[in-house]
C-alpha cells in the first residue's frame, strides 16, 4: 500500500473518444464504427472535438492540464495533424504545469506502426498498443487484423519513437493452458516495453463473441482455469520486475506508471470528448458526470448546438464516494478512511470489518486497499462492501 497519494487537486485530465477502427473486435463493447473512408465526417468530428474543448473550458474555468488519453476505436488512424490541433487546443485552454504524459492507443499493424514516427512528432509521448496476444491462430480467434510478427515489429518501432511504451495482452483465450500462457508472457516480456495491461477475456452479451457463446459456438474458460491464468500473469510479471499496481495494469517501475489513469483512479476531474465519452467534473463545487452523445452525427451537431452531452449528473456525496471507492480499491494505493466514512464505513463495523479479518482487505496510514487475495475477488469485495 501507498502511503502518500498525490492529491489530484482542481488540474484535469482530457480523455478523447476516436470511434473508427478499420475492423470490429467480436470482443469489444466500446462504442466504434468500421473506418470506410469517412473523411468528411471525421474532419468534422475532430473540428467538433476542438470546439467541445473550448465549451467546456468555459463551465470548468481555469484549470491545469493533468494529462491527455486518446483512446477508443483506432485513434492511431487519426491525421497526425488532427492530433497535433488537439494537444495544442488543450494546452492552450488548460496550460500544463510541465510537460505532461499524452497517450494514444494503437494497433501494431505495419500500416500503422509506418505513422508512429508522424504521431510522436504530433506530441505524443506515450503509446499503448492492442497486442493482445502473440500467438496467430489466437489472434485470428480475437479477429485481430495483425499477424504475432506484425506486432513484435510494430513494438520495436514504438519503442523507438515513444518515450514510454505500454501493450494490451488478453488471456482466459478458449482452450489456453497455464503453460502456454507461461510461454507467452515470458516471450512477450522481451520484447523491451515498460508497462503491460493483462485483461481476462470477458464475454459481454451485446458483442459477436456474446451471441457466439449464447448459441453454444465455443465455450469460454471455467473459473479455475482463469484463476489459474490470473495467477499465472501475477507471478510472471512480477518476476520479472513489474508491480501489479492496479488490478488489470503493471509497470516496472513507478515512473512507467499511466499518470492519466492515476489520476482518474484518484479521483481528479477529467473531460471526456469525442462520441460518447464519459467525463467527470467539479461545476459549482459538485462532482457531475456527463456522457456525450454516441453517434458521431448527434454528436457533432450537438456541439454545434452547445449541448454535445446526452447526460450531466449531479453526483450527491454518496454517490461520488461509492465511484471514488469502486475505482480506488483497483490499485495498490487504495481509498482513505474518509472516502469510506462518507458511506458509514469504518475498520471497526461490519462489513469493513470483516473483510479486514479475513484477509481480502488491510488498512494501513489511513487507507484502505486490497490484498493480493482479496485483488482476485475484487468484484465480490466491493458488492459486499457497498451493498
Amino acid at each position: 500500500m501507498t502511503d502518500a497519494v498525490p492529491d489530484p487537486g482542481s488540474d484535469v485530465a482530457i480523455y478523447v473518444h476516436w470511434p473508427y477502427c478499420a475492423r470490429i473486435c467480436p470482443y469489444c463493447d466500446f462504442n466504434v464504427v468500421r473506418d470506410r473512408g469517412r473523411r468528411e465526417e471525421q474532419a468534422a468530428l475532430v473540428g467538433a472535438i476542438l470546439a467541445d474543448l473550448g465549451a467546456q473550458a468555459a463551465l470548468t474555468g481555469p484549470r491545469r492540464l493533468a494529462s491527455i488519453f486518446f483512446g477508443g476505436g483506432t485513434p492511431s488512424l487519426m491525421a497526425p495533424e488532427a492530433v497535433t490541433a488537439v494537444i495544442e487546443r488543450a494546452q492552450a485552454l488548460f496550460p500544463p504545469r510541465g510537460l505532461i504524459e499524452i497517450t494514444l492507443e494503437a494497433n501494431p499493424t505495419d500500416a500503422e506502426a509506418g505513422r508512429f514516427a508522424a504521431l510522436a512528432d504530433a506530441g505524443v509521448n506515450r503509446l499503448s498498443m492492442g497486442v493482445q496476444a502473440l500467438d496467430d491462430a489466437a489472434l485470428a480467434f480475437l479477429g485481430r487484423n495483425h499477424s504475432a510478427d506484425e506486432a513484435r515489429r510494430a513494438v520495436a518501432v514504438a519503442a523507438r519513437a515513444f518515450d514510454r511504451l505500454s501493450i494490451d495482452l488478453i488471456y482466459a483465450r478458449p482452450g489456453q493452458t497455464v503453460s502456454g500462457w507461461t510461454d507467452e508472457l515470458t516471450e512477450a516480456l522481451d520484447l523491451g516495453f515498460e508497462h503491460v495491461s493483462p485483461y481476462q477475456l470477458t464475454i459481454e452479451p451485446t458483442t459477436a463473441f456474446g451471441r457466439a457463446v449464447a448459441r453454444g459456438a465455443w465455450t469460454p474458460a471455467d473459473e479455475d482455469t482463469a484463476a489459474a491464468l490470473y495467477e499465472t500473469t501475477q507471478a510472471v510479471l512480477e518476476g520479472a520486475g513489474f508491480e501489479a499496481y492496479e488490478v488489470s495494469n503493471h509497470a516496472r517501475g513507478v515512473a512507467a506508471r499511466s499518470t492519466h489513469n492515476l489520476h482518474v483512479w484518484r479521483g481528479g476531474d477529467y473531460l471526456g470528448v469525442g462520441p460518447g465519452a464519459h467525463g467527470r467534473l467539479t461545476l459549482d463545487g459538485v462532482r457531475t458526470a456527463t456522457i456525450a452523445h454516441r453517434g458521431i452525427g448527434d454528436y457533432v451537431a450537438g456541439v454545434a448546438g452547445r449541448a454535445p452531452w446526452t447526460e450531466r449528473e449531479a453526483l450527491d456525496p454518496s454517490a461520488a464516494a461509492e465511484e471514488r471507492i469502486l475505482l480506488g480499491l483497483r490499485t495498490v494505493e487504495g481509498v482513505s478512511l474518509v472516502d469510506l466514512a462518507a458511506l458509514g464505513l469504518t475498520p471497526a463495523a461490519a462489513p469493513l470489518a470483516g473483510l479486514i479479518a479475513d484477509g481480502f482487505l488491510a488498512q494501513a496510514t489511513g487507507r484502505i486497499a486490497a490484498t493480493p487475495r482479496g485483488r482476485p475477488v475484487l468484484d465480490a469485495v466491493l458488492k459486499e462492501l457497498l451493498t
